[in-house]
């Protein structure tokens, strides 16, 4: 077990079966001394509910259950879609927004939501909670990224995954779904909380 002395992390589990987002965090994360996997390296086919009332709240648990229950150091995000027009739906319930659907349908019934509504603020943001936790089950430390923009008018665009195709990030014409990835790790949610977990662990793992 890691205590307070202990800082030599060579190895870091993304508590995610979401091949995607296991690929932008071992990009981002590429540059240094690390190795970044995923749940399906383990023998452990259990889901840590997301009972949380916030992303944070959310990320704190699966970061530590997944870290109890696989005895690893485990980095566990929240992350969702906050649009201005529905009050902030669907956020901390993005993944689970419309039921058990795939993401295209997801986009397709937020969208006619919006037409329904007739809205004419398109506004959104994108928001990512991140949690680290030591194996033992402890949080070390939470972060929080966010990406404004706009909903587009139709889903456009193959790359990233969820609701990429249907968000315009802010000073861009183009969906995350048309952006490159390259693009996309400078100036998604994720992206920029992982920029300040990044610090915390060259801090940690140089100790």
């Amino acid at each position: 077990m890691a205590n307070e002395n202990d800082k030599r992390v060579d190895a870091l589990v993304i508590a995610t079966r979401n091949s995607g987002k296991l690929v932008e965090f071992q990009k981002l994360f590429s540059g240094i001394p690390l190795s970044v996997g995923g749940l399906d390296e383990f023998d452990f086919n259990d889901d840590i509910e997301e009972t949380g009332n916030s992303f944070i709240e959310n990320a704190d648990l699966k970061a530590s259950g997944y870290a109890a229950a696989i005895g690893k150091w485990t980095l566990a995000d929240d992350s969702g879609l906050e649009v201005a027009a529905l009050g902030g739906r669907p956020g901390i319930f993005s993944a689970r927004y419309g039921g058990l659907v795939s993401a295209a349908e997801r986009n397709e019934m937020l969208l006619n939501e919006l037409n329904e509504l007739n809205a004419a603020d398109r506004s959104a943001r994108f928001v990512c909670a991140i949690s680290i936790s030591d194996p033992s089950g402890r949080i070390l430390t939470r972060v929080e990224g966010f990406c404004s923009g706009n909903i587009a008018f139709e889903s456009r665009g193959r790359n990233g995954f969820g609701y990429d195709p249907i968000f315009i990030p802010d000073d861009f014409d183009r969906t995350l779904g048309e952006l490159s990835l390259e693009i996309k790790q400078k100036i998604s949610h994720r992206a920029k909380a992982s920029v300040i977990i990044l610090r915390y662990l060259r801090d940690f793992i140089a100790g």
